[in-house]
């Protein structure tokens, strides 16, 4: 089950043999993912890497411990956990969470910034066998490209080399890589082994339903919903397990619950299953996996409830499991991490900011390396005006893994609201660093860009958004903000027509229409669209700008009041 859509492109020829001997880096790696599994190309350029860095500079190489640790499991005896989550040392069942598809860019980030710092200039890195590359060398080898400037490393791609051997590894050595994959979320090799594993496995044994949960867990992480639904199905036709049972059913649930698109999202199937689920694992005899999986059940029905907007029904469900989850003692801390952290999501969009402060505060001491709670709390406690606060969480959350884009992109909101636009635009920078396709990023920064009068820099991020969303409502609000800047009205015009069209609730766009209109001499027009811009957001500017208007109405009475509505200069 590769994604043959990831192959490596070829970027030049295979090197000769005074090359090599000039500028290569280290000898030819061999891409193809069997036997050694993802990140084939960076382990072997860790190998050849990290015991160079270990002489020069320790630090350096422990700053980047979790990155070169995931990538390179080999070198784990040389390289100490510094930053470590809390369950590396848990069992199998307590280990609950899997790192979204997202994690392998952040790790990919992290060894590009590794590798930056430690080769010489004018260096060569030459892989062989690109079209049988992991998706996570594809990833990281494109990140390589994008961040490290080619007169310091040089990359060649090409698909020859040498043939690629049968896979003739056994069960138990595919297993021990597939919990790998797992563990760091590795999920398109998951996946692909995870299937092998279910081939060489006899169906319905306790092997055999370890490959198919991990598989259909993979396959629904990378969006191959309906792979999953039919390995989940297959689960049902095997086993006449009860607790096998009821984890198909929650699994087959949470494809529904939990689909990137809404709109094919069926939250109806979705409390189907995982009513079934429930069900089950309230008939469960073991009582400390009845009250286990009974509270995993009830949280995700929780979650169907929170996409139905039932926001009380949620939180009584999540506080059950809190219940259930007194009963397992010290096990299972993840698990309870995982329930308070929701617990104080649905608190704070009910409105109770102090106990929801309490809930992940609580999760966070149950695992201080999980950076995802820093950053939630951190965005309640900006919300709150808390900002001093708000940015260590921020910074805990940058601090506690590979480079993470949202705690960039979290922060720049912060120095915007502070009026520290150079620290803003700086982070946002390091977000489309990190993240050339992380849409929000450009259309802040087009956004302070524009208001900088930095109009070529802003009219580039514009471009490069509208081309990740075309008919982006923001983006083309800005992109008219320009061209009225510009003198070019009639583009403007269109520009901001579409704005409104494609977001009648973006009040910066009814406004900067308004302001247009006026220009082009249709004053009437312009009150008309600043009205309904301080219907949506009654800021200051909105009743200035419709104050001139107004008064070139003759309207002065309203004009007078929307003058009041404005703060006067000191």
């Amino acid at each position: 089950m590769s994604d043959s859509k990831s192959h490596l492109k070829a970027r030049g020829a295979p090197p000769t043999r005074q090359r090599e001997t000039a500028s290569l880096l280290m000898p030819i790696i061999d891409g193809q993912r069997r036997p050694h599994g993802p990140y084939t190309v960076g382990s072997a350029l860790l190998h050849h890497l990290v015991p160079v860095a270990m002489e020069r500079s320790a630090d350096l190489v422990a700053a980047h411990d979790l990155e070169i640790r995931a990538v390179a499991p080999g070198l784990r005896d040389r390289v100490p956990a510094r930053r470590a989550t809390i369950d590396a040392d848990l069992p199998d069942d307590e280990r609950i969470l899997v790192p979204a598809p997202r994690r392998t860019l952040r790790l990919a980030n992290g060894i590009a910034e590794f590798v930056r710092a430690v080769v010489p200039p004018g260096r060569t890195l030459v892989v062989c066998n690109g079209a049988e590359a992991d998706p996570t060398d594809v990833e990281l080898l494109d990140v390589l490209m994008r961040r490290i400037p080619p007169d310091v490393l040089t990359i060649v791609l090409y698909s020859g080399g040498p043939p690629v051997a049968p896979d003739s590894r056994d069960a138990d050595e595919l297993w021990t890589l597939v919990d790998h994959c797992m563990r760091e979320g590795f999920l398109h090799a998951a996946a692909e082994l995870g299937a092998r594993g279910l081939t060489l496995t006899e169906p319905g044994g306790t092997q055999w339903w370890r490959f198919a949960q991990r598989t259909a867990t993979a396959l629904g992480g990378l969006g191959r919903v309906q792979e999953a639904r039919d390995l989940w199905e297959l689960v049902r036709r095997t086993s006449q397990d009860p607790a096998v049972h009821a984890a198909a059913a929650y699994g087959t649930a949470m494809l529904d619950a939990r689909h990137p698109d809404p709109a094919q999202r069926d939250l109806g199937r979705a409390r189907g299953w995982i009513n079934q689920a429930i069900a089950i694992s309230t008939l469960l005899p073991d009582p400390m996996g009845r009250a286990f999986k009974l509270g995993f059940d009830r949280n995700g029905l929780a979650l169907v409830e929170l996409r139905h907007g039932r926001l009380e029904a949620a939180l009584e469900l999540v506080e059950s499991a809190l219940e259930l989850a007194r009963e397992l003692g010290e096990r299972h801390p993840v698990h309870r991490m995982v329930l308070l952290a929701n617990r104080a999501q649905l608190l704070a969009a009910l409105g109770y900011a102090k106990e929801a402060l309490a809930d992940y505060g609580a999760a966070i001491a149950i695992d201080p390396a999980f950076p995802d709670y820093y950053l939630e709390r951190g965005n309640l406690l900006l919300g709150m005006g808390e900002e001093e606060p708000a940015l260590a969480d921020y910074e805990s959350a940058m601090r506690a893994g590979p480079p993470l884009p949202e705690a960039y992109y979290n922060r720049a909101e912060l120095w915007i609201g502070r009026g520290d636009l150079d620290a803003a635009l700086a982070d946002l920078s390091r977000v489309i660093d990190l993240d050339p396709g992380y849409l929000d990023a450009y259309i802040n920064r087009a956004g302070l860009l524009a208001g900088l009068e930095r109009d070529e820099e802003a009219r580039a991020d514009v471009a490069t958004g509208l081309a990740l969303s075309p008919g982006n409502a923001y983006l083309l609000t800005v992109l008219g903000q320009l061209e009225t800047a510009a003198g070019r009205l009639e583009e403007a015009r269109a520009a901001l027509d579409q704005a409104v069209e494609v977001g009648p609730a973006l009040a910066s766009a009814w406004g900067n229409r308004g302001v247009l209109r006026f220009e082009q001499g249709d004053v009437e027009g312009a009150v008309s669209d600043l009205t309904r811009a301080i219907d949506l957001d009654p800021q200051p500017d909105l009743f200035a700008n419709r104050a001139v208007a107004l008064r070139a109405l003759g309207r002065l009475a309203e004009a007078a009041a929307d003058e009041r509505r404005t703060p006067q200069p000191s």
